[in-house]
């Protein structure tokens, strides 16, 4: 049930969009084993002035191809299955697009189960 925002520069493609999308969930489905219908996502395309980075934070250099990815999930996986995420999320956003693994920032944010609500003004997953 993750919820992802993505924050790409305006001059991504439809097509590297779309190919980010499915590296995101392709990732989240082997690595927080959520079921390939968990698919929330909002892709935020932003103006180059509008995404502010560093050149280099924590001697990972940074280019005009730098794209945010913020991920709200349940609370409850493990550091390995955190850092394996973000392994799997750089390469193959890497892989597929001009997006490089230094360009792929990712914030997880975790919440628990009564926070979410897939309609009708229910939290579903509670007693879950």
């Amino acid at each position: 049930m993750p919820f992802v925002q993505i924050y790409v520069g305006a001059h991504l493609s439809p097509a590297n969009k779309k190919d980010i999308s499915i590296a995101i969930h392709q990732s989240l489905m082997a690595h927080f084993l959520i079921p390939e219908k968990d698919y929330f996502q909002v892709i935020h395309v932003m103006q180059p002035e509008d995404l502010l980075y560093p050149d280099s934070y924590f001697d990972v250099p940074h280019s005009n191809n730098l794209i945010y990815i913020r991920i709200t999930a349940r609370s409850g996986r493990t550091v390995e299955m955190k850092q394996a995420l973000y392994k799997s999320i750089a390469s193959r956003i890497a892989a597929t697009t001009p997006v490089s693994e230094n360009d792929v920032v990712i914030i997880l944010v975790e919440n628990e189960l009564p926070d979410w609500s897939f309609g009708q003004g229910v939290a579903q997953m509670v007693g879950r």
